[in-house]
């Protein structure tokens, strides 16, 4: 007889765990899974709006390579609940501190209290402003040459110049490709140390704004300038504005700051993904522009064990405490319910 674990899937939130992860992403997951490991009470709350959803599949992922985005999450999800996690569907409105912890609020109108946050909201990819741009994202319009160099390799490949990083980012692309041009747009023509780079790497460089992309069968075939001019192109590279998805903890004093690369913006944290708000760690994109799925999975894991440890300092310290008050040592379910029947009576002000 084969034994088979029933893991009953739903939405309904208690009224208090040790720790919410507000992103179900690789981040949020990894996280999560660390944390249920653990025997920590976790809920994970995702909104369900992933940033790599556009994508055909995972890479340099080890041992899930070219795994695809909803198939990935769907596993981390199921493994989160196997060791009793949740993962509940929902947005954050907001986040207050309370004396115990936090006070997470959900749009739908639901609630609940956390010991710790790991956020790990991830960030929106802001675009240039050209028609055709955003449809084609994630297929043929790519920014990430270790997420699609591959993929594109051989190919005519256009970068389009929008940010500090857009010439750095034709240098990447010119390892997968030798016919790569570099499109200034709104930029200024590389000049100096750029165009002897992008000229002794043999970059095409075109001036001049681009006005659409040119589409022919459901293909990107070229890039169109506002002279009428068309270069033919078939995949064009964009280095997007990265900004974290952060407008949630604005309460506690937790905003966004410009990222050092001038790339977007992002939530500040130490090595381990302590912020600078106490009882609040973040994990992957939100703290990390840069990081691909692998790093904000570790990263998550990371945190993780950080939160669980903080945990258990306070635990110690409480239970130091009471064994000089001459209290009964008591287990783990014990103060788990003693723990959630505290935050209970804190939020209705007993």
């Amino acid at each position: 007889m084969v034994a088979v674990e029933v893991v009953e899937v739903t939405d309904e939130l208690k009224n208090a765990y040790d720790v919410v992860v507000i992103g179900g992403g690789a981040a949020g997951l990894s996280g999560a899974l660390m944390l249920t490991r653990a025997r920590r009470s976790v809920v994970v709350i995702d909104a369900g709006a992933p940033r790599n959803a556009p994508a055909s599949g995972v890479h340099g992922l080890l041992a899930r390579e070219g795994i695809g985005p909803a198939e990935l999450v769907e596993r981390g999800r199921a493994e989160v609940r196997g060791y009793g996690g949740q993962v509940v569907s929902g947005e954050v409105s907001t986040v207050a501190r309370e004396e115990a912890g936090f006070q997470v609020a959900l749009t739908d109108g639901r609630s609940v209290r956390a010991r710790r946050l790991l956020l790990a909201t991830g960030l929106v990819d802001e675009l240039p402003d050209v028609p055709g741009l955003r449809s084609r994202w994630g297929r043929d319009v790519v920014h990430c040459p270790y997420c699609h160099g591959w993929e594109i390799r051989d190919q005519a490949i256009g970068v389009l110049g929008s940010g500090p990083l857009s010439v750095h980012q034709a240098l990447l692309f010119r390892q997968w490709s030798d016919d790569v041009t570099f499109f200034s747009h709104t930029l200024p023509s590389p000049a100096g140390e750029e165009a002897e780079q992008l000229a002794a790497r043999g970059i095409r460089v075109v001036d001049g704004e681009v006005a659409s992309l040119e589409i022919v069968d459901d293909r990107l075939v070229g890039v169109r300038l506002t002279d009428g001019s068309v270069v033919k192109r078939e995949v064009l590279a964009v280095a997007s504005r990265m900004v974290a998805r952060t407008g949630l903890l604005s309460a506690l004093g937790l905003r966004a700051v410009e990222h050092p690369s001038g790339a977007g913006e992002h939530i500040p944290s130490d090595a381990t993904g302590r912020t600078e708000v106490p009882g609040v760690w973040a994990a992957g994109n939100v703290t990390d522009l840069a990081a691909q799925v692998g790093g904000a999975a570790a990263a998550g894991a990371a945190a993780a064990a950080q939160i669980n440890a903080d945990l258990i300092a306070e635990e110690t310290r409480q239970a130091v405490a009471a064994r000089a008050r001459g209290a009964v040592p008591f287990s783990a379910e014990m103060e788990s319910r003693v723990c959630e029947a505290v935050l209970g009576d804190r939020r209705h002000g007993l």
